[in-house]
């Protein structure tokens, strides 16, 4: 699969919130006994729109955290989040998941499970229906969902490109 470049943004470190979504103890037997390291998978926002998330790598788990973070924060991407909700339902694929995310209505709530919550949250997204297909594998359950938001447009842009009035994006 094609590699997506990602809208990267810069500066946006202000107030980030750091959620770890899967925690995972590796164990390498050698000559002198098990030797255990940690890999951690974490999801950082600002809960208005900008979200991003890495995988750290340590023999402690609080090691691991600190550099997930620290991949996340160069990993932010831009969401656009209108009345809480996203623009138009998206479906994307990582791996063999798969990810369904649709707009709900104000008071819906966040409907989704345990990776995809976590970075529908973190993005600042209130109301959102949203679906896992096929592996529930954290990791590619994570990247799918970020693929997805990654792929939403603003009405504003859709009108631009198709040089249309924003009232008829909306009315078809």
């Amino acid at each position: 699969m094609a590699k997506t470049n990602f809208n990267i943004v810069k500066g946006a470190e202000q107030e980030l919130q750091e959620k770890v979504v899967a925690i995972n103890r590796v164990v390498k037997t050698t000559k002198g006994g098990r030797a255990f390291s940690f890999s951690a998978l974490v999801v950082v926002g600002n809960g208005n729109g900008i979200v991003g998330h890495g995988l750290g790598k340590a023999k402690e788990v609080q090691e691991a955290i600190s550099k997930g973070i620290d991949d996340a924060k160069k990993n932010l991407i831009k969401v656009p989040v209108m009345n809480g909700t996203i623009p138009h339902d998206q479906f994307a694929k990582e791996g063999a998941a798969k990810v369904l995310i649709k707009p709900a209505a104000h008071g819906t709530g966040v409907i989704a499970g345990g990776s995809m919550r976590a970075v529908l949250e973190s993005a600042g997204i209130t109301d959102v229906l949203s679906k896992s297909l096929g592996s529930a594998n954290p990791h590619n359950v994570v990247k799918a969902t970020f693929l997805a938001l990654s792929m939403l447009r603003e009405p504003i842009a859709v009108a631009k490109q198709r040089n249309v009035s924003l009232k008829k994006v909306f009315n078809g």
